[in-house]
């Protein structure tokens, strides 16, 4: 594939004319790291076209989610002057900020050079960008004449927290402060739950319309206080980028509305986890032929449906780290409730990792059902998308993949093991994005490992909120 490139300066007649048809007088600078959390700065209109975006330090790209500086990434792979870096605007995200009049937000991907001890060259600053990665996935797509559409469904637990004896203690959020209904046991579907917290998800659906965050509804799904929401099918950096504005716009109403929105993979362990679940479909882009690549106009599944599976097969204990980037991740797997352990596919079971749904030949898709919604989107749609690609170039057939043979890391580590030492991963990625991506998760997970209690000392301390 192509080296990951960053994105081009901005037009600045075409954005100033962006801003004036939005009435902005202020603009919102985001960036997704490897934590998928919102960094960024507010900047004036004056300051944004001057600057074609704004200007963030380096060290933003290296931190681990509770703020640790690796020492295997600062100075081998970052600088350790915090040099700044520019943040590019990709103006085809420019929104307005719900309830934010005379404010927009628009997200951006990071350029700038410095050099890398541990790479032995100089680097750019977009070659640490989750997005700029899906860019380029996307991009090889293109040159072989597909393109992919892809629907994700996205569970997240509406939660109250509170210490108690020196612990944090979970449970069902209240609807509102005062409330005095609670779910006590899980409510599978209810309707009448969900109606508690209509006025959240009314706040929420004003703010996906005003964003363009492509909603099509939501359910009280199978645990406690656990929701799903659904979006209609689009294209794959749309959708992840949607995905990352969702669960930071979940995050801040829930806030306001006194409670917490969590997408952490196992707030309780007695009961389901939290997933992200992506479906994909491929299209020719070559006109006058049959575009749906994973099916015959009669209605059969293609041998390329096996290919892109059986891509995904061989590679997934690779891409574990990025669809379960976390320990807590892991738990979701052992205590595993529809939360797939092997690289298993095939039609309807949803305790497969690659779940073919019934459809017909236009909608035949590959649903990965690995993912948690602690996963960065952008890192989790180009591994998926990267390794079906790599899949249909191999024409391999896929396995049934439910033996012990085909079985899935179980633990951080051994999932980083697995990333940091595939060539495959490697190249769809870049060694910079990889090295950086492995270095930071193990200083987490040793940061994690010397706590007296790490599951409530990091992950219901940490995750809840910030996964």
């Amino acid at each position: 594939m192509s080296p990951i490139t960053p994105l081009p300066p901005i037009d600045r007649a075409q954005a100033s004319a962006a801003l004036s048809r939005l009435g902005v007088k202020a603009i919102e600078c985001a960036l997704g790291d490897f934590t998928s959390l919102a960094r960024g700065k507010r900047v004036n209109r004056d300051d944004f076209l001057s600057l074609g975006g704004c200007k963030l330090p380096s060290v933003i790209l290296g931190l681990t989610l509770t703020a640790g500086e690796p020492d295997e990434v600062f100075g081998p792979m970052l600088p350790t002057s915090y040099i700044d870096m520019h943040l590019v605007p990709d103006l085809a995200t420019l929104a307005p900020r719900p309830g934010r009049p005379g404010e927009a937000t628009v997200l951006c991907e990071p350029t700038g050079r410095w050099w890398s001890e541990h790479h032995g060259r100089e680097i750019d600053a977009s070659e640490l960008s989750p997005r700029a990665a899906l860019r380029r996935v996307i991009a090889g797509f293109e040159s072989q004449g597909l393109q992919a559409l892809v629907a994700p469904e996205l569970e997240l637990f509406l939660l109250h927290r509170e210490e108690a004896d020196g612990r944090v203690q979970l449970g069902s959020a209240r609807a509102h402060k005062g409330a005095l209904a609670r779910e006590g046991a899980c409510e599978a579907f209810s309707l009448e739950r969900a109606g508690h917290f209509e006025a959240y998800f009314d706040e929420l659906y004003a703010a996906c319309e005003a964003m363009a965050i492509p909603l099509s509804g939501h359910a009280h799904e199978s645990a406690l206080s656990q929701y799903e929401v659904n979006f209609r099918p689009g294209a794959p950096l749309a959708q992840a980028d949607a995905v990352f504005r969702f669960k930071r716009v979940a995050r801040e109403i829930a806030a306001r509305h006194g409670f917490l929105a969590s997408f952490a993979a196992k707030p309780f362990l007695d009961q389901p986890g939290t997933g992200m679940h992506w479906h994909f479909s491929v299209q020719r882009r070559a006109a006058g032929e049959w575009p749906h690549l994973f099916a015959h106009a009669s209605g059969d599944s293609s041998d390329e449906l096996g290919h892109f599976v059986a891509g995904l097969q061989t590679h997934t204990p690779a891409a574990m780290a990025f669809f379960a980037p976390y320990d807590m991740a892991y738990d979701r797997i052992a205590l595993s409730d529809a939360s797939p352990s092997h690289s298993s596919w095939g039609p309807e079971d949803r305790s497969f990792a690659f779940r073919i749904p019934s459809s017909g030949p236009q909608a035949r898709r590959v649903e990965n059902r690995l993912p948690g919604g602690d996963a960065n989107p952008y890192l989790t749609v180009a591994a998926t998308l990267g390794l079906g690609l790599a899949g249909l170039a191999a024409a391999q057939a896929p396995h049934p993949g439910a033996d012990d043979a085909h079985a899935l890391p179980r633990t951080l580590p051994a999932a980083l093991d697995a990333l940091s030492a595939s060539p495959m991963l490697r190249e769809l990625f870049g060694a910079p994005l990889v090295d950086a991506f492995v270095a930071i998760k193990r200083h987490e997970h040793a940061e994690r490992a010397k706590l007296a209690d790490p599951r409530h000392e990091w992950d219901l301390t940490h995750l809840i909120e910030l996964a």
